[in-house]
Order: structure tokens, then sequence, then C-alpha cells
């Protein structure tokens, strides 16, 4: 447990205002907290539970020796008696268990061998496209901008003749769901889409904290943000030059932004709407006339911009209620290797530049591996430049070939990846030198991850699940086949990896598994990428995709791509599920 510090003492001592600037207390308060084993915000929450029960005592030496005596001693008495019961039970355990316990200490005799570079295992079998060659490219290559092409990361960096030669390219050869319209090239000059982390390192609860002790004028202050943080995206959104007060008399017509809100305790109906104001437009609120709306869908806290008159500063008569179009919004995912078996030269990378300019999609989402530890010349050393030198060589075609057209491009780890961390959950990658602009559009997520992609859920991981729970699983169903099995089982477990034992190349990290390796919510998407071959299915609500890789052996693999139509609300409020299209597509 993390050493406690004084300041951290009297920050929690100041949410009771409990003032504290004697320094003998507060050391005795910190050898409390280092004998008894609690954490400062514990300790202060037993001391005024104490201290309350004898009518609000003073924060004294004398008293605090007294709580020790009390409370403190008699929580240690506690433990102690549990903790004696709990090992009687445990030497209880059959000796089966024992031994095997015993084996695996011996086995870590061995421990080095397992941070080696994964062998090939009995696993892996030949898979590979059909071959029809062709002796004309359908699409002209991406004029590279010299960072790949010439191919210089090994002296025998020869282009693969197989995947020079491969047939049918841009083959669709799965599909999920209809779309309205699907278009699967994004127009020019339409780049909206928001990617955002569901739990990021930093914003994710890394310990514990105080609840319910908020403010009204906390949550005010929160809800006053919201408002004006989504109202500022829609006034660029629709060019408003400003917003008028809600409440301010006006003979012209007014635009105002605000939050919908009921005039009582009521369910929400056309003449109960409210329109309450942020801080930074008075924070007042206005009875709303909907009559001259021909539709409307609204919901307690939707923030809204209206436009219309109020002539009294007592009501508004709306006449436009500015909603955001519904525009779809594609996600590209395709999942390496970059490179063909015989060859270290990166012709499909530079080829699905060529893809992504051409069908311009809204976010590319890019698994590894990028320097994939299982190609024969890397296993080798069969290479003239460093493992890193390769990747953000890789990463730098990558950003500059798509930086024209503006693409969100988010990088996933693999474990397969030879330059990265070798552990599962695995952290992202880092890319330093990044230009200030490109970071904007650049998302670097850990393995796996949980994605906010435009409003709609990804749960993305590249370990390739599907292969190590398809060797272990045994079923007796009917009715469903193996896959959609395996993706219900991800799904139900809450997990991304729920298979225990993990399969020998997975050195798991259980401490952060458990932080990061879990699904905080179902997903509408679960993306995973795998040797197996490729599907697109709807599992308990989830569509599961699994996209394949870029290239198979020697030969081009396939690349996923979805079509997401998002829905309005209905008229309660609740937000309707958004329509997928997706295909899995030849490179």
């Amino acid at each position: 447990m993390a050493p406690i510090e004084a300041e951290e003492l009297k920050l929690e001592l100041g949410t009771f205002d409990i003032a504290c600037d004697d320094d003998t207390v507060l050391d005795k308060m910190l050898e409390q907290c280092m004998c008894h084993r609690l954490k400062g915000d514990e300790l202060v929450c037993e001391w005024v539970a104490f201290s309350t029960t004898k009518g609000l005592l003073s924060l004294s030496l004398e008293n605090l020796e007294q709580f020790e005596h009390e409370v403190l001693n008699k929580k240690n008495k506690f433990k102690q008696e549990k903790s004696k019961r709990e090992d009687s039970y445990h030497r209880t355990r059959d000796i089966t268990s024992i031994q095997e316990l015993i084996k695996a200490e011996e086995d870590e005799e061995n421990l080095l061998d397992s941070y080696s570079t994964p062998a090939k295992g009995s696993q892996k079998r030949a898979l590979s496209t059909p071959e029809n060659p062709q002796s004309k490219r359908s699409t002209a290559r991406l004029t590279s901008p010299g960072l790949l092409s010439p191919a210089t990361f090994s002296p025998c960096a020869t282009p693969s003749q197989k995947y020079s030669g491969r047939g049918s390219r841009g083959e669709v050869v799965s599909t999920f769901g209809t779309v309205q319209g699907p278009r699967w090239s994004v127009p020019k000059g339409r780049r909206s889409a928001s990617v955002d982390q569901l739990m990021s390192t930093e914003d994710s609860l890394l310990s514990s904290y105080k609840f319910m002790f908020q403010r009204l004028r906390d949550v005010r202050d929160v809800l006053s943000e919201n408002i004006d943080g989504l109202g500022e995206e829609l006034r660029l959104h629709f060019n408003i030059e400003e917003f008028s007060p809600v409440s301010l008399p006006a003979q012209d017509k007014v635009t105002v932004l605000g939050q919908v809100c009921c005039d009582s305790n009521g369910k929400l109906n056309a003449q109960s709407v409210l329109l309450e104001a942020g801080q930074e437009h008075g924070g007042r609120q206005v009875p709303v006339d909907l009559s001259e709306l021909n539709e409307f869908s609204l919901f307690p806290g939707q923030v809204v911009i209206m436009e219309g008159m109020n002539t009294t500063g007592n009501k508004l008569v709306a006449s436009k209620l500015y909603e955001v179009s519904s525009e779809p919004v594609m996600v590209m995912t395709v999942c390496g290797p970059y490179t063909p078996s015989d060859s270290l030269a990166y012709d499909p990378l530079i080829d699905l530049i060529n893809v992504i300019n051409r069908d311009r999609p809204d976010v590319c989402i890019l698994f590894g591996p990028f320097v994939d530890s299982k190609h024969e010349q890397i296993e080798k050393c069969q290479v003239t430049e460093t493992f890193e030198s390769i990747f953000n060589r890789c990463v730098d075609s990558l950003v500059e070939g798509t930086r024209e057209i503006g693409s969100k491009l988010v990088f996933v780890p693999s474990q397969r990846d030879v330059h990265h961390h070798y552990v599962y959950p695995q952290p992202p990658f880092t890319i330093p030198d990044l230009s200030k602009k490109d970071v904007e559009r650049v998302t670097l997520v850990s393995d796996p991850c949980t994605l906010l992609v435009d409003g709609v859920t990804f749960g993305l991981t590249s370990t390739d699940i599907l292969l190590h729970m398809g060797a272990e699983m045994i079923s007796s169903a009917v009715g469903s086949d193996r896959f959609s099995r395996i993706m219900k089982h991800l799904l139900t477990q809450r997990s991304y990896y729920p298979l225990y034992p993990p399969a020998e190349e997975v050195n798991m990290d259980y401490e952060k598994f458990q932080s990061y390796g879990h699904m905080p919510i179902n997903p509408d998407v679960l993306v995973v990428p795998s040797e197996l071959r490729y599907f697109i299915k709807e599992v308990s609500g989830c569509v599961c995709l699994n996209p394949g890789r870029l290239t198979k052996g020697q030969v081009g693999g396939t690349y996923g791509r979805l079509l997401i139509q998002r829905s309005p609300s209905d008229t309660d409020g609740k937000r309707i599920n958004p329509c997928l299209a997706a295909q899995v597509v030849k490179i």
C-alpha cells in the first residue's frame, strides 16, 4: 500500500470541515494508518463515525488514543480471527491441488523461456485465398512518400510474386445488414466522426472516492458545462453567431440554447416543456410553445437550440428546432500482418493506403502486428533496421498517406508486434514524433479496449481469442455455429479473454486484467481479428466482426468496414440502437 501523506489526511479531514494544523496529531494519524493498514480516507471516515457517537470529540492526541483502543484494535482482532479461520479452511484442500501448485513452482524455473519470441505453434494452419492472377491492376498505386518504397528492411525484400498476382481484389466476401442508401465511400469535405476511449488510463477510476457528498451547486455546474460544451459544438456546426438569453424580451426572432426540462414532477408533454439556459446565458427557465413546430422529439435533459419569438420574456414560441442530421459514419477495420510471409516489402500496406484514399472512411481501426514476430525473416534477424524504425516508418506512411482526406486513425497493438510489450493487457503504442495536427486524428489505445465512435460502442482486442478458445471449448449445442457460441461466451462473461488458463503464447497479468480486461458494457460492435475464417454475426444484440488479416501467407487477405446510420431518439427520449451494415472485403 502506498504511503499516506499528511496533506492527503488534511484534504480528507477538510471534506468533513475538520481543521487540523497540529503536526503531532497528523503524525499520530499517519502512524495509525501504517500500523492498521488503512488508507487516509478510511481512517478519517472511522474517526468521524467514532467522534459522532461520542458527541463530536475534538481531534487531539488523547482522543485519538481512545479511538485506537476502542475501534482500531478491535477491528484488527476481528481480522486476525477471520484470517485464522480461512487458513484452517485452506489447509484442508485436496492434496492434488497442492501437488499442482508445487509442480507449477518447479515449472517457473524455465521462466526465461516464456519471454522469448513465440514459436510457430502446432495450431497454426495454412490459410490462403483462391488465386486468380490478373495481368492488370484495377487501381493505381498510391505514390509513396518514400517511407516504404523502395523496401530496404531486408537484403531480400523483393516483392512477393503471389501477392502481386492475387485476384478478386475488392470483392465483397461477407455482408451484414442494410442501411438506407448505404455509401461505402465517404463524400469529400465531410469528416465529423468522434473517437473517444470509454475508459482511458487517465480518466478511469484508479482509487475509491467518496460518493453521496455532492452539493447542489456542483451538480448545477456539471449540467451547465454540459449545456455550454455541447452548445458550442452545435453553434459551430450550424454557423450560428451567438445565442440570446432565453428570458430576454425581443420583438424579432432569437436563437437560444438550453436544456429541456419539465414544469412539474410529472411526465414531459407538449404543454409542460421548459427550456433552461446555462449559467453563461442567465440560467433562467422559460416555458416553450411547440405549436408552430411540424415535428419534434424531446426528452428531459436534452440540450437543444431553438429559434422563435419571445416578445414578453415569459414564453418562447418555437418555430425551428436545430438537430444534427444523421449522416452515416464509415469505420474501416484492418488487422496485420501488413507484409506477405515471403517478403518484408510492405506492398499490402501501400495498397491499404490506396483503399483508404479511395473510400475515405471516417475512422480506420488498425490492429497489429505491424512488425510481425512470426515473420520468417524477422525470426532469423534478416533485417537491416531496428524493429522500432520499421514500425515508425509504417506509422509515418499511414499518417502522411491519409493526411489529405483526414480519416481518424486508431492504432491497436498486438502481442505479435516484436518491438512492443509482450503482455496482456497490452499498453498502447508510443509515437512521440507526431505533429500537433496529426495528434488530433491519431488515437493510441491498449489491447483490449472499448471505444466510442460517434456514440456507438466498439469493443476491440487483437489477441486471437477465437483461435485460443476454439481449441479448448467443448459443446453439444445445436442450432448455432461454433463462432457464435464463442462470441456469446465473450459477451455473457463480460470479458475480452475469459479463457483460463490462457494459451501458452499469452502472458497474462491478472492484476491489470481485472481493471482493463473486462467489458464495461455490452458493446454495439465487437471486433475480434483472427487467423480463422472471417465472419459477421449478430449475437445477443451485438454485431460481431472478424475482419480476417490483411495478408494470409503469401497472398492478400481481407479487411472489414462498417456503416453506422445514427438514429434520432424516440418520443420517450430513449436512444434507438444504431442501424449497422458491415462487409468483409478482399484487399
